[in-house]
């Protein structure tokens, strides 16, 4: 990946667990990297930035309204991210490796996790959906179920109806799924959606709780 934010500078991520952050269509890194104060302080978190160019911005692969994607973009962007991925955890030896997906973002997440179930301890989906392929569906579902909070707002006109009830059940069978909606929350994240967040990392990553001094 080209462009990364990064919460710890190079000489301090070893050991420690990751967190990535991946964020949705038509954004890039900065939308994620407002958000590291937000996560649990032992976390080193990384935005990278989608490679896609999406009218001046960035997405992980082209989407229309009705979500609608080419599979094998969506593997190709998968495949990259994993391979990034792979390296850091060469070099840094993190302690584990987490996944949180804003939007599309989501979907990219959870395609992380059906390819490498084994490789992450927790995701996490913010206002996002999880892309349905009938050949995933046949090595689903996954024997690895990890943590997964789903968090999404009532008034979120984005994902349509046929996309949340498809997540719903695939991370019902995927996952060991925790869910929360939120009253008058758009295709947004909001302050307290965040602290749930948090507490559910802290709850399911060892090492991401550091005290306040």
């Amino acid at each position: 990946m080209e462009t990364v934010a990064w919460s710890r500078p190079e000489g301090d991520r070893a050991g420690k667990p990751l967190l990535l952050m991946l964020h949705g269509y038509g954004s890039d890194e900065s939308r994620m990297s407002a958000l590291f104060k937000d996560m649990p302080q032992g976390f080193v978190c990384a935005a990278p930035r989608a490679s896609r160019k999406i009218s001046g911005d960035w997405g992980w692969f082209l989407l229309d309204y009705f979500l609608a994607n080419d599979f094998a973009e969506v593997m190709g962007a998968a495949t990259k991210l994993l391979g990034w991925l792979d390296a850091q955890l060469l070099q840094h030896r993190f302690s584990s490796v987490s996944v949180l997906g804003f939007s599309q973002g989501m979907a990219m997440a959870t395609m992380l996790i059906r390819l490498r179930p084994d490789l992450f301890t927790t995701g996490v989906g913010l206002s996002g959906f999880a892309l349905h392929n009938e050949l995933l569906a046949t090595m689903e579902p996954l024997t690895t179920k990890i943590p997964f909070f789903w968090a999404y707002g009532d008034k979120d006109l984005v994902i349509n109806a046929q996309a949340k009830e498809f997540t719903a059940g695939w991370l019902a069978a995927n996952t060991e799924l925790q869910q929360a909606r939120y009253e008058d929350l758009g295709h947004t994240i909001r302050h307290d959606e965040l602290g749930d967040v948090a507490s559910f990392l802290t709850a399911n990553v060892q090492g991401s709780f550091v005290p306040k001094a």
